[in-house]
């Protein structure tokens, strides 16, 4: 019987998508469908009828059926320095085209390593790597790099078994992985799941404390039913109300709706969320955006502030959490930009009511100096 069980690592950061500011940095072989398309942030999806002049159109990575020795595989650059705990691999819509079987494989690149990359172009269907670029790669002998998921077979993507789920039992920090598939064929999504593990910035230079790049996660949060928190801390600008945060309607709304005297809704409500920084600091500028949402934005926003001893947030302990700003009104498909000047923190809480979705948050401010 297939485990069809969504594993726990899947709950931690995803740290290898394009939004999560993952790149494709060699792929041998882009015919059919170009590598970029694997670590889309979207859902994969099938139009039945759409072809190229190359073939089928797929939603993923495909390569061509392989004619010469060897195997295809790609190189990718993760968001940050990671420790990898997990990965899903969807075949999702490859039912008789997908790889039969992946093995990744994982380094953690210096600057001067990162060099030896060849620079690769926008990804086209049709193309393959050509000598120059398999000259340069070679440099880096990433046949050689540790082997964190052996070969291991993969299932057709139909409904029920597309979702191949890998477990990782490295604690070594990685920059970098090699996805190879065996002997060619098609992925439609990679999902990379671990704990970020960055560099400290240089002392005294601002940056965003809650960007996942930066080592941020959300920690615990009451409702994600249409997008997770985890969203709203990518480097990249929001796509869509999918690349966000948003919570369902509450259902003790009251039915007819009054404010308070600051312009704000009075609710019986709200919803939260828990998000570690990246380093402890100093918070001096938040940043809520609430792009694309725009019949459906909270009507105010609340944060607080705590410093923890310990690394993780926990649902059944107490805290003496502060505020930090708010309530505070938030209106449609805009950016609100509040100033502050928080004590050190480790951890923020995030509170929109009575409900609703934004797209982004940034939490600009210095790193605590004790912990460079």
């Amino acid at each position: 019987m297939i485990d069809t069980a969504v594993p726990a690592f899947t709950r931690l950061s995803e740290l290898g998508s394009l939004g999560a500011g993952g790149k494709v940095v060699f792929a041998t072989d882009d015919f059919f469908a170009p590598c970029e398309r694997m670590i889309t942030d979207e859902e994969p999806i099938f139009i039945t009828d759409k072809y190229t002049e190359f073939g089928k159109w797929m939603d993923g990575w495909e390569t061509r059926r392989k004619r010469v020795p060897g195997h295809d595989w790609c190189i990718l650059k993760l968001a940050t320095k990671c420790v990898l705990r997990g990965f899903l691999v969807d075949t999702a819509y490859f039912t008789g085209n997908f790889a039969p079987k992946y093995s990744i494989q994982a380094a953690s690149l210096t600057a001067e390593e990162e060099k030896s990359l060849p620079n690769r172009a926008a990804s086209k269907m049709g193309t393959a790597a050509n000598k120059y670029e398999f000259e340069q790669i070679e440099r880096l002998n990433s046949d050689k790099w540790d082997e964190i998921v052996p070969v291991t077979a993969l299932r057709p993507g139909y409904e029920e078994t597309r979702l191949n789920f890998q477990k990782v039992l490295s604690d070594d920090p990685y920059t970098h992985i090699r996805v190879n598939i065996y002997p060619d064929g098609g992925i439609a999504r990679l999902r990379v799941y671990g704990e970020a593990y960055p560099e400290p910035p240089p002392r005294n230079q601002i940056i965003d404390l809650v960007a996942l790049q930066n080592g941020a996660t959300c920690q615990g949060f009451s409702n994600a039913h249409y997008g997770h928190p985890n969203n709203v801390i990518k480097p990249s600008a929001s796509k869509g109300m999918f690349d966000g945060w948003e919570t369902a309607r509450r259902l003790d709304r009251p039915e007819i709706i009054e404010s308070n005297h600051n312009g704000t809704m009075k609710v019986t409500g709200q919803e939260w969320a828990v998000f570690k920084l990246g380093f402890p600091g100093t918070v001096k500028q938040f940043c809520i955006d609430t792009k694309h949402f725009k019949g459906n934005y909270p009507d105010s926003v609340t944060i607080e502030g705590v410093c923890l001893n310990r690394p993780n947030w926990s649902p059944d302990t107490a805290y003496n959490w502060h505020n930090i700003l708010g309530p505070c009104k938030l209106s449609a498909h805009s950016e609100h930009w509040f100033d502050c000047d928080t004590d050190i923190i480790t951890h923020i809480r995030v509170t929109i009511a009575p409900d609703g979705g934004f797209s982004r948050l940034r939490a600009f401010g210095y790193v605590d100096s004790m912990t460079m």
